[in-house]
């Protein structure tokens, strides 16, 4: 006896089953296996709010992942005590592994607009986060904050300074900063960046050097074609070489190595011979 096949349904039941048995599936799987996941007993990795977890005593630095020693600790916050009996900008730290008192730090330290929480949080791939009140975004944007925790809270800065020097370091960049009225980007430059923006400068002198190469007799340097490139090495040099090293250093150091690599690559890129096109002889025409 054959067994029954979808096509031997009536189409009515055809047309039934294919358009909403799928949607019935979908349905029954968007309502019931949130409903399974949340009844499945795992066990919270911390909790939000836990103001057990504060310390009695009133402390602008609570050390809950003991990044901190007991004398950093200390002199922390005494010096955020005074930054802010001068200034008026509140700064705290907050250090957590496994446990976090939540959002009962903001009522512990009546966090306002005026107010920088620094999270240290280790089990992240960036040590660091930022809770930052609407009063010091003028001062201070939010890709001051980007920078900022990409810079010292990296796992390679953290692993080769330590988890107490990437807080320490944040912290005073960011009083230097509100005492400065605002940075428009973070103070200093890393031996990396830098390396990199010496490269984008030999870079650039290179296409200068290149583009300058004489397409005449008689013709020394073209500095037509050379300012037609203007927009690719001129990115490279200024954007890329001397931007970033202008808007966060004063130091001159760096300015003028640029600027000679620049100028070196370009004189050796000038001193290559190019290829030259043969002209046929008269025979060959």
């Amino acid at each position: 006896m054959n067994q029954p096949t979808f096509s031997s349904f009536p189409k009515i039941f055809q047309k039934f089953i294919s358009r909403f048995i799928p949607k019935f599936i979908i349905w029954a799987i968007a309502v019931f296996l949130p409903i399974a996941i949340a009844c499945t007993n795992i066990a919270p990795s911390y909790a939000f709010d836990s103001p057990e977890l504060l310390p009695e005593k009133y402390t602008n630095v609570i050390d809950l992942g003991n990044f901190l020693a007991d004398s950093e600790e200390i002199a922390l916050d005494q010096k955020l005590t005074k930054f802010e009996d001068r200034t008026g900008w509140k700064l705290r730290v907050l250090t957590q592994v496994d446990r976090t008192p939540g959002r009962a730090v903001k009522e512990f330290w009546g966090l306002d607009n005026a107010s920088v929480m620094l999270v240290a949080d280790g089990r992240g791939g960036n040590l660091l986060n930022f809770s930052v009140g609407d009063a010091v975004y003028p001062l201070l944007s939010r890709g001051f904050w980007i920078e900022l925790q990409t810079r010292y809270g990296n796992q390679f800065y953290v692993r080769e300074q330590g988890h107490a020097q990437s807080i320490l370091s944040a912290i005073d960049t960011i009083a230097n900063c509100l005492e400065q009225d605002g940075c428009l980007v973070v103070p200093g430059i890393p031996q990396e960046q830098w390396i990199l923006t010496l490269i984008t400068s030999i870079v650039g002198g290179v296409i200068f050097g290149f583009a300058g190469h004489p397409r005449k007799e008689g013709e020394i340097f073209a500095w037509k074609w050379a300012l037609i490139f203007t927009p690719l090495w001129g990115m490279l040099f200024i954007a890329f070489g001397l931007g970033p090293v202008l808007t966060r250093t004063n130091e001159w150091v760096p300015i003028i190595r640029n600027v000679a690599g620049f100028v070196g690559g370009a004189v050796v890129a000038y001193l290559i011979p190019s290829p030259k096109r043969e002209t046929p002889s008269p025979e060959a025409r």
